[in-house]
């Protein structure tokens, strides 16, 4: 596939880790409404937008368009309240030095992400001086698994699918990567992410040149 010229991040579990407070955000909705919502059940949101995430936590009940933009305007001022709790810089472990050898490689680095919070967080997380570009659900017209996230990054960052790597933590992250034609980095277990190029159990031991090298030589 050639020459690698960009990164383009997922946030939630990635770079940050709001992915705990989107599920307290929903426990908190599903336990209001007197619906069963377990942290394993948790695992099969992550990468999901907003309503495809309801429509799984409801497990087929059925509740009015009406309701149904109440619950999820609920659960997005839950998870925006525990956002702005964050303390400043809140980055896991790896990201910062991943993305700082990346902007001193000279490589574009974007973030992609579902949530429509994603300006929010990354003002919190004060890493804006390494971004090149930011995609967030509001921008596009179709979530993950589909490729629109990436693709939008992709054509922000002025490059061919083919120069990018997606880097995800989630599934139906990992299909959009590979959907919108790049390589794609997964981040945990290769139960989750086993379908990425590269799988990786998290940034902690990431290295840029490692990474490139392991990647760079894929057909």
């Amino acid at each position: 596939m050639g020459t690698i010229h960009a990164f383009i991040f997922d946030l939630d579990g990635v770079i940050t880790d709001t992915s705990e407070f989107h599920f307290q955000a929903w426990q908190r909705l599903a336990r209001e409404e007197g619906l069963p919502f377990t942290r394993e059940e948790n695992e099969a949101l992550r990468g999901v937008a907003r309503r495809e995430s309801l429509a799984l936590i409801l497990k087929g009940r059925r509740i009015s368009a009406a309701t149904a933009e109440a619950w999820m305007e609920r659960k997005n001022n839950y998870y925006v309240e525990l956002v702005k709790s964050m303390p400043s810089g809140d980055l896991l472990p790896g990201a910062g030095p991943l993305l700082e050898e990346l902007h001193a490689a000279g490589l574009k680095v974007a973030i992609a992400s579902s949530s429509k919070n994603a300006p929010l967080v990354l003002d919190r997380l004060g890493i804006g001086s390494v971004l090149d570009a930011v995609v967030d659900g509001s921008m596009v017209a179709r979530g993950k698994p589909a490729p629109d996230l990436f693709l939008k990054a992709a054509g922000l960052l002025g490059l061919p699918p083919a120069q990018c790597v997606v880097v995800e933590d989630a599934a139906a992250g990992v299909e959009a990567g590979r959907a919108a034609g790049m390589r794609t980095l997964g981040l945990g277990p290769a139960g989750r992410v086993g379908a990425a190029d590269l799988v990786l159990p998290d940034l902690r031991a990431a290295r840029l040149a490692d990474i490139l090298a392991r990647l760079e030589g894929l057909k």
